[in-house]
């Protein structure tokens, strides 16, 4: 890694079932990247991208809470969150591991 890219945490706030997309801030995710969403506190996986592998992969949580409603955009790597509930609420983590290392952090509410 030889440099890192952080800012701070970006609030949006959201209308439940509407759709939320948290932007990476890239218009093209490198051959060598990989890309991983987490959230809440104890930062469960929730999507990830391996571009070399080609593999797009979103994951329920823990409990359940994200079942069918992640999109990940295949160029960017931003993540769409549909239909969302007050369930979703919460800090979201990008973490962009490749050449650099770029961290984002979300605040998404809802109401």
């Amino acid at each position: 890694v030889f440099g890192a890219e952080t800012n701070k945490i970006q609030s949006l706030s959201v209308m439940e079932g509407d759709s939320v997309t948290l932007q990476t801030g890239v218009t093209k995710i490198q051959y060598n990247d990989d890309v991983l969403w987490k959230f809440g506190a104890e930062t469960s996986l929730i999507a990830k991208i391996t571009i070399e592998k080609l593999i797009f992969s979103t994951f329920d949580g823990p409990d359940g809470r994200f079942r069918d409603r992640l999109k990940l955009d295949d160029k960017t790597g931003s993540l769409t969150i549909k239909n969302i509930t007050t369930k979703h609420a919460g800090r979201f983590e990008l973490e962009i591991n490749g050449v650099k290392l770029t961290s984002k952090t979300f605040s998404v509410s809802v109401y």
